[in-house]
């Protein structure tokens, strides 16, 4: 060992018998020993890391941190099945710790337990992971080598005996985590969306042949299924493809008229171009026993329909819809009810709740009214009524389709405190009722005049009430002018053809247009109509906004919490020593500068003030 080396172990051996002496410590939180062996994790200095673990648990045995971390190296050590014990252990400390369930899958999958590995992925998803689904997705290396092959031949097209080999599919439909996603939630990415193309056509290829396959390969198939009929069918075709669909719908059509057994590759396939529900004489798939994957898929594709039209019949009209542009508004959004969301957001807020874990603050549990005005597919609402589960909520949208949709969702969830109705904003006025708070989220500026819609939610608000209000920012949404300016250039009509065509268009114009395609909404037909084939979309600016609340009495309560914290950040140091995060002469003038910052929407609160 030459001296560099010697210097170099000595100050590993220093370090390693500082924290030694650190953690052992009396006086050492957990928390900060905690802190400690992430910094050692990050470093991949793994003795000293799992040491401190070892002795945060021999404090505290059900201390979720070091259980997932001591898992995590175990696991990296190919180890999988102490790895398994510890995620189980740290999961039975805290069930909804969504990194946990998503390790413990990956540890399961290894085993060859992929029941195991499926429940967890699912419930990771569940639990709020489905946000960074993609990120994880795209870390897989077969995901990744399909990737890289198209990229190698991007913009043209290649074949998929190319891209996918001898093993075709095999690889990509092993993969746990990415059948667990498809099922679950949109996969924002235009490098997933063309691999998952592909493997379309290719189930589409053997399908059409007829050919023997696997259950692995069925389940695959009955999940991209299910992806295709979250976004909608977004996904681009070519002619000869649709052709084969067509063919391959057709075939299903007869065997069904014909009480032919019917594939279940062949059902999954179909289901992958088209709306089971859409299809004639659908139903009489349900009249038969089926394995898991097709039962799911049935479900999604079927019976929710069925109950989501069940339903309308049911929904209140609490106004008539005379607005020339409101009716147009709402004929696009029954074609196109949007979002078509799948997992709520508070599954983890709730379970805490429920668990004790976390209090609801007085004002939380009060028994109070609120209005959401333009409750869309009921996401928003349901939210809300979590957080508040003594309050009376009136939901109402324009479009029954909608609605339809978040009642389903509602009772899904065992929520009893919302009511929905169908209502135009700018007819609210006659309701004859008046709420502690109102929500209108991306909504108002639908409208044929935005501030009519808000003046009328003004008078519905109780003295003393407050409201969040969301609005499209007018310096922040330039690139979907510029979008919708090159839309109607080249004629493209709010249709699903079209909507699709427009989307390869873009895809193959990506570096143009990269704020689109980062843009989740991009990724659905309802969605992208929403974000760039609206029949109605008014923007705004900030001095519009002040003016608004000056003129209603309405303060200013300030804009929601940023997702990058750095937005703050910038704000503060702007106006040095003056920051005032209420003012918005200063966030006019920060804007300015950062027209990029309301990129999504001005979402901000407001009070009306107490007689």
């Amino acid at each position: 060992m030459n001296r560099k080396e010697r210097r170099a172990a000595g100050k590993r051996q220093d370090a390693s018998s500082k924290s030694t002496t650190a953690f052992g410590a009396a006086g050492v939180s957990i928390a900060g020993l905690a802190a400690e062996a992430s910094r050692f994790y990050g470093m991949r200095r793994f003795n000293e890391a799992q040491e401190i673990c070892r002795h945060i648990l021999a404090r505290e045995p059900g201390h979720v941190q070091s259980l997932n971390l001591l898992g995590l190296m175990v696991q990296a050590a190919g180890d999988h099945r102490a790895a398994a014990k510890l995620f189980t252990k740290a999961i039975a400390a805290d069930e909804v710790n969504a990194a946990c369930h998503y390790n413990a899958g990956n540890s399961y999958q290894a085993l060859g337990n992929r029941a195991k590995a499926a429940a967890h992925f699912s419930k990771a998803l569940a639990l709020g992971m489905d946000a960074k689904a993609v990120g994880f997705i795209l870390q897989s290396p077969t995901v990744t080598r399909y990737i890289e092959r198209i990229a190698g031949k991007w913009p043209l097209p290649m074949t998929t005996a190319e891209l996918f080999g001898t093993d075709s599919i095999a690889p990509l439909a092993g993969d746990l985590f990415l059948r667990a996603a498809l099922e679950a939630t949109t996969l924002a990415s235009m490098q997933l969306e063309v691999l998952l193309g592909y493997a379309r056509a290719e189930l589409l290829r053997r399908a059409s042949d007829q050919n023997a396959v696997d259950d692995e390969i069925v389940g695959f198939a009955c999940a991209l299924a299910r992806q295709c009929f979250i976004n909608e069918y977004a996904c681009g075709q070519t002619e000869a493809e649709s052709e084969l669909a067509g063919a391959l719908r057709d075939r299903l059509l007869h065997d069904l008229a014909s009480g032919a057994a019917i594939a279940p590759l062949t059902l999954a396939v179909v289901a992958a171009y088209f709306p089971l529900h859409a299809l004639p004489a659908a139903d009489a798939l349900l009249l038969h026993d089926r394995p898991a994957a097709t039962a799911g898929l049935l479900k999604v594709q079927l019976r929710e329909p069925r109950e989501e039209t069940d339903d309308r019949s049911t929904i209140a009209t609490l106004t008539p819809i005379r607005n020339d542009i409101s009716v147009e508004v709402m004929r696009q959004y029954e074609e196109n009810p949007y979002p078509r969301w799948t997992v709520n957001p508070l599954t983890a807020f709730t379970a805490d709740r429920a668990r004790g874990r976390t209090v609801a603050t007085a004002e939380q549990q009060a028994e109070r009214d609120i209005l959401i005005a333009g409750c869309g597919t009921g996401s928003h609402a349901i939210q809300i009524a979590q957080v508040y589960p003594n309050a009376r909520l009136l939901a109402v949208d324009i479009s029954m389709t909608s609605l339809a949709y978040a009642r389903r969702k509602t009772r899904e969830l065992g929520l009893r405190n919302i009511e929905y109705a169908q209502a135009d904003i700018l007819e609210l006025g006659s309701l004859g009722r008046s709420f502690d708070s109102i929500e209108s989220v991306g909504v108002l500026h639908h409208l044929a005049e935005p501030f009519a819609g808000w003046r009328v939610l003004v008078t519905l608000l109780r003295p003393g009430g407050t409201m969040r209000i969301g609005l499209y920012s007018e310096l922040a949404r330039r690139v979907i002018v510029e979008a919708r300016a090159r839309i109607a250039a080249r004629g493209y009509r709010a249709t699903t053809e079209d909507i699709r065509r427009c989307r390869q268009d873009i895809f193959r114009e990506a570096e143009q247009w990269k704020p689109l395609i980062g843009a989740k909404d991009f990724y659905s037909i309802s969605g992208c109509r929403d974000l760039l084939f609206n029949v109605m979309e008014h923007r705004l600016t900030i001095p519009e906004i002040a003016a608004f609340l000056n003129q209603h009495g309405l303060t200013f309560g300030g804009f929601e919490p940023f997702d990058d914290p750095a937005v703050l950040e910038q704000f503060r140091k702007q106006f040095a020593g003056a920051a005032d995060e209420t003012n918005l002469d200063q966030w006019h003038r920060f804007e300015l500068d950062h027209p990029e910052t309301f990129w999504d929407m001005y979402v901000f609160t407001a009070g009306k003030k107490a007689h």
